[in-house]
């Protein structure tokens, strides 16, 4: 089932964050392997916040690759995994809505255990951990850059996570933020769909390239890079775009002069 944006997946959130609890950072897969730069930018932004960061070293995935492929067998495995690693942890935090939400949606339709159910809530998207669990929307960031942003479908849909990257994003200093024409529409990526249905998916990457280049921004930002990477490469090979730098939102809000 599609979660409507703006109607929160359950999440455990009570008792609120208190100053000084530590939170355990999920780095997914292809950010471990990819963009080591941005699980950096993660934990360096929660120090900032004053908030204690471990990452626990035996975790690996979230197990949404088996998932979305229709491996649930697999997919459960990993997920057992995921939550012997994270158990003993009050608060994980990932830099990832699609990864987030694979834990906090999908983690009960791979497997109903109670146990299993309630680690999957305790993970929470980054930004929404700043701004609903810390009360954070001005982390003090300056980055004089045209700026726009894509906020992917598990994000948007499924978490409900919509104002909270928007609002931070608007706070940094001499950013001119540049709305993204149809923001709302996916980039097609959606993990394997863009290898099972590669032309559907090639052919929304470039409607959404196309709208990021009428949005007039020389950066584009997301709270997910996993669409990221579907849009780079289509980006680096359309002459109107190439210019365009791609980047996650926590490395711009750790962002200085």
């Amino acid at each position: 089932m599609i979660r409507p944006a703006n109607s929160p997946a359950p999440r455990q959130d009570d008792p609120p964050y208190r100053t000084g609890e530590p939170v355990a950072l999920f780095i997914p897969c292809y950010i471990d392997q990819f963009y080591p730069e941005i699980a950096r930018a993660t934990a360096e932004l929660l120090g900032r916040c004053g908030v204690p960061v471990v990452y626990p070293e035996a975790q690996t995935c979230c197990g949404q690759p088996a998932f979305n492929s229709g491996y649930w067998a697999e997919a459960r495995r990993v997920i057992r995994h995921f939550c012997e690693v994270f158990e003993g942890h009050r608060w994980i935090v990932c830099p990832s809505g699609s990864c987030a939400a694979m834990c906090r949606v999908f983690f009960e339709h791979v497997d109903p255990d109670e146990r299993i159910v309630g680690i999957g809530r305790r993970v929470f998207e980054l930004t929404e951990f700043l701004v609903d669990m810390l009360g954070v929307t001005d982390t003090g960031a300056t980055y004089p850059r045209k700026v726009t942003m894509h906020n992917g479908c598990h994000t948007r849909r499924e978490l409900g996570v919509v104002e909270q990257p928007l609002v931070l994003l608007q706070n940094i200093r001499r950013l001119e933020y540049c709305e993204l024409p149809d923001m709302e529409d996916c980039c097609g990526f959606g993990g394997t769909f863009s290898v099972k249905m590669a032309g559907t998916s090639l052919a929304m990457g470039r409607t959404k390239v196309e709208n990021v280049i009428r949005s007039g921004a020389d950066v584009l930002v997301s709270p997910d890079i996993s669409c990221m990477m579907h849009v780079g490469g289509i980006m680096q090979r359309t002459a109107g775009a190439r210019h365009i730098e791609i980047k996650h939102i926590a490395e711009l809000l750790v962002a200085g002069e």
